[in-house]
């Protein structure tokens, strides 16, 4: 499936078009999944919306709702931009697929970012930090969760649009590509800002949520020890309405450093190797998409339960599938929200 280099001095693998067909495929079946979670999520947190007596979410569901938002956006413009690579083999809209992809690594850019800021926040709710100026800074921070939004949305685009001025947005079968509009700088200036994007793109929010994963990890085991030494168990409630949350944070956190470790490295394949390997890039983009949103569904006990609820009851409409149902769980009674 993978075609020979062009040159037989130049050691790569390139994409054939039977590969990009079954990426494109790929992609197209991981957007239902991923507009399935967040579709879901937007609609229990829209229901939350509504309850509320004060018409508000707590900054936890405000932040997943964006999350949301955003990963639909991701995956509807990495389709589009997979359909035109398949089918626009010519590159006779290059300029339409320059633009795509700068929107794909906005919204990207936008979905790293709020996922920080989720570990962030969840950091600044379950641990308390010795140093008093950092935990106002902290408490400032999450205090603005809209106004924090806002500048990630804000600043996604403004990173991103120069990035037309390197991409080459013609024919690139001279330089032995074949995607159209790919990130392919000219020169140091448009190399420098390819590095740029990639260090305030995947490895500055890494940082901020690999620190943040350490001081939750740390603070849960300071808690079982406390626990261990505790005779009287009063600790238990308390870490029983944390540890799902906890569990989920660092998932997130181990789904974005393994993507971003794959990330770096096609976009390396692409800029620095000169492949044709872009489709991946978006691929593996769609299926951080995917996997984050299961995480963030099934990392709230009562979305988790409700949705398999709802599952068990639409084949209860067919009995043939009843052999497919899930064991339904069971909610403690004192579970509540964890974004509160």
């Amino acid at each position: 499936m993978l075609s020979p280099p062009h040159s037989s001095g130049e050691r790569s693998i390139m994409l054939s078009s039977l590969d990009k067909l079954v990426a494109w495929v790929l992609t197209g079946f991981l957007a239902i999944l991923t507009i399935f979670f967040n579709m879901y999520l937007l609609l229990i947190n829209q229901r939350n919306y509504r309850k509320s007596a004060k018409h508000r979410l707590n900054p936890a569901d405000f932040i997943v709702t964006a999350i949301s938002m955003a990963s639909i956006s991701l995956q509807v413009l990495t389709y589009f931009w997979q359909t035109m690579d398949v089918i626009d083999t010519v590159c006779r809209i290059s300029l339409a697929g320059a633009i795509l992809l700068v929107l794909i690594f906005s919204v990207k850019f936008i979905i790293f970012w709020s996922t920080a800021f989720l570990t962030f926040y969840y950091g600044t709710k379950l641990v308390v930090e010795p140093v008093h100026c950092y935990t106002r800074i902290q408490e400032a921070i999450v205090k603005h969760v809209h106004t924090a939004l806002a500048l990630i949305v804000l600043s996604g685009f403004a990173n991103c649009v120069p990035l037309l001025s390197v991409l080459t947005y013609y024919n690139g079968t001279s330089t032995g590509l074949s995607d159209c509009g790919s990130i392919m700088p000219t020169d140091t200036t448009g190399l420098a800002y390819i590095f740029y994007y990639v260090i305030i793109s995947d490895i500055v929010p890494g940082i901020v949520m690999v620190k943040c994963s350490i001081s939750i990890s740390y603070h849960l085991a300071k808690h079982l020890l406390d626990m261990k030494a505790s005779t009287n168990g009063a600790h238990g409630p308390k870490l029983g309405t944390q540890m799902r949350v906890i569990k989920m944070t660092l998932s997130l956190v181990v789904v974005f450093v393994v993507f971003v470790i794959v990330d770096i490295f096609t976009q390396m394949t692409v800029v620095l190797m000169r492949q044709n390997t872009l489709a991946l890039t978006i691929l593996f983009a769609s299926i951080y998409t995917t996997v984050s949103a299961f995480v963030l569904v099934y990392g709230k006990k009562s979305y988790w339960k409700e949705l398999i609820a709802n599952y068990n009851l639409f084949l209860d409409e067919y009995p043939c599938l009843s052999g497919m149902k899930v064991e339904e769980v069971k909610t403690e009674p004192h579970e509540h929200s964890h974004g509160h």
